[in-house]
């Protein structure tokens, strides 16, 4: 094995390393064996309990430093916290790891662009920043591909059968997303859509998938829009019935989630493969046209394709397989028009797959990749994407 490989897995290892550690600190906190932060007063006061997140979930521990165990006699004396303690070892040998190993890893290109599209098939929301998570990208409210058009029969209603998809924006702001269109009055929707509507259980390319309605104004808005036949808005939520990636290609592994994306979790991109692509075209296309979640620049045309795994900040990725294009691309996400021709013509010249895998790609043209999440954390706009696993 060459020392890159192994200092590849010792950074890997002490990513690891780190977050089993804290996990580990929480679960000694929540035990309920450790008092309140800081010291006990002499007269005996009722302790609170555990601060909770938006979600419900204890909050982090407090520092180990302040943390003071109950003895069985009911009073609190000193003592160390191992748990705290160990994760703060592993933390500050991860970073170290980190620091050291960064200054000899391949920077193969940064991040140029975020999106998120919140309502799929409809307009993306371009971020300075956002968290990775197991199911896509997440900024304050906004999660992508979260909301979904679904028909009478409850299945998923893209911009391949309704190409004016393309032409709805969303903004969130506090506890409310606005849908906008042109000639059309904002719909506004509560972040967390009431917990008395109804689930649905809709399909997304065949697959069974769970989503609450939005409500009646929302389906009639929607409908009105596209003008066709009625439809309904449908959101997830994280405790509903995901959908595995690996039920539609066993190149993912069983453990993979998504909600309403068609294939993975994240789609790569890089301004050099686009540049390529319209270096061939009469008609300029738009990063748009291909809706990626992260946008790579300072690389070669196609250099995606190579890179097995990247580390953006302390995020890590692994890429699983190529996207596959359809007829989707050849919507103008200006006008909401499909031409059913470009660029997916051009793409079938020369992006098409070898012969041994045409059972996976069949004969659709390949143009970007799909990652799945290794490690979760935070990106950002300007990040350096280093190669890992080579």
């Amino acid at each position: 094995m060459s020392c890159l490989s192994m200092e590849n897995m010792e950074l890997k290892s002490c990513v690891m390393l780190s977050s089993f550690l804290e996990e580990e600190s929480l679960m000694y906190y929540n035990s309920g064996s450790l008092s309140t932060r800081g010291r006990r007063p002499p007269s005996k006061r009722r302790e609170s309990a555990p601060a909770r997140d938006l979600q419900g979930a204890p909050s982090a521990a407090p520092r180990g430093s302040d943390l003071r165990l109950r003895e069985p006699g009911g009073s609190a004396s000193s003592a160390p916290n191992w748990g705290r303690a160990a994760a703060a070892l592993g933390t500050v040998a991860w970073r170290r790891a980190r620091s050291r190993r960064r200054g000899r890893l391949q920077q193969v290109g940064t991040v140029a662009q975020l999106w998120i599209y919140p309502v799929k098939s409809c307009k993306g929301v371009r971020v300075s920043a956002a968290e990775c998570t197991a199911l896509g990208l997440r900024c304050g409210h906004l999660r992508d591909r979260f909301w979904l058009v679904i028909n009478e029969k409850g299945n998923m209603v893209t911009a391949r059968q309704e190409p004016r998809l393309v032409l709805i924006s969303l903004t969130c702001e506090g506890d409310v997303l606005t849908l906008s269109a042109a000639y059309t009055k904002d719909l506004l929707l509560p972040v967390k859509t009431p917990t008395t509507n109804a689930v649905y259980k809709c399909r997304v390319h065949g697959l069974e998938v769970e989503g609450r309605d939005c409500g009646e104004a929302a389906a009639q808005w929607i409908t009105s829009f596209l003008k066709t036949q009625p439809y309904r808005l449908v959101h997830f939520e994280a405790h509903l019935r995901p959908r595995y990636s690996h039920q539609m290609m066993d190149v993912f592994r069983p453990t993979d989630q998504i909600a309403y994306a068609d294939a993975s979790p994240f789609l790569v991109l890089s301004e050099a493969s686009l540049a390529d692509l319209n270096s061939r075209l009469e008609k300029k296309v738009k990063m748009t046209n291909f809706r990626p979640n992260i946008v790579i620049s300072g690389c070669d045309a196609y250099a995606e394709d190579s890179w097995d795994e990247i580390l953006i900040g302390d995020v890590i990725l692994k890429r699983v397989m190529a996207c596959s294009r359809c007829i989707l691309t050849t919507v103008d996400p200006d006008t909401g028009v499909m031409s059913r021709k470009e660029p997916l013509e051009t793409l079938k010249s020369y992006r098409l797959c070898d012969p041994s895998e045409q059972k996976l790609y069949g004969k659709s043209p390949l143009f970007g990749q799909y990652f799945v999440l290794e490690n979760p954390g935070a990106i950002k706009v300007a990040d350096p994407v280093y190669l890992l696993g080579q």
